[in-house]
């Protein structure tokens, strides 16, 4: 399982477009996707009422996990999506 650390740099962190942004490249991925915020409990990326119930707000720290053969890629978008102000 491929993961990755980003620093959210959107304004309104993860929520409204970002969110939808955000679930909608996670969706395209073969395998599972989740995304995770400080201590709490890993949730599907590929739902964006849980990706919005995270709270995760501008400069937060995400921890983002992806299995399959398109882990990487996947992932190298997503970081894009919640690193981009």
């Amino acid at each position: 399982m491929a993961e990755r650390w980003v620093k959210v740099a959107s304004e309104v962190g993860l929520h409204a477009r970002p969110a939808a942004q955000f679930v909608e490249a996670a969706s395209t991925a073969a395998g599972d996707v989740t995304l995770a915020k400080g201590d709490s409990s890993p949730v599907s990326a590929k739902s964006i009422l849980a990706v919005m119930g995270l709270d995760v707000r501008n400069g937060d720290e995400i921890v983002i996990s992806s299995d399959g053969e398109d882990a990487e890629t996947v992932l190298d978008r997503l970081v894009e999506i919640a690193s981009t102000a």
